[in-house]
């Protein structure tokens, strides 16, 4: 008596394409991880490469700071070694592994020949 006959609308009938409307359905998703990969993971992936490159680079009077905070002069280091020799006060040197360098503060003076 007081119910009518209620008639949905099919994905068909609303955009024509039940492909494309699927389709745009993701665009939103798609759209936010191309925004998250050019503003996050890729200059991280470039900031990585370049402390690769400055740690393998690093040489006698770097200054540097390690992940626990210290701050240090660079004493001694061999080509491929993991650890390296570091003062960080005077009269102070201890040997801390490579890979816990977390930045290359300034980089030695040239030296004249």
């Amino acid at each position: 008596m007081f119910m009518s006959s209620a008639y949905a609308q099919t994905v068909t009938g609303a955009a024509g394409n039940p492909g494309l409307a699927s389709l745009m359905q993701y665009a939103p998703l798609a759209l936010i991880v191309v925004v998250f990969y050019f503003l996050l993971i890729r200059p991280q992936q470039k900031q990585q490469k370049e402390l690769k490159g400055k740690l393998g680079a690093l040489k006698r009077g770097d200054k540097v700071v390690t992940a626990g905070g210290i701050v240090g002069l660079v004493k001694k280091t061999a080509e491929g070694a993991t650890e390296i020799d570091v003062e960080i006060a005077p009269n102070v040197t201890v040997s801390i592994v490579r890979s816990t360098i977390t930045t290359v503060l300034s980089s030695a003076p040239a030296e004249k020949s």
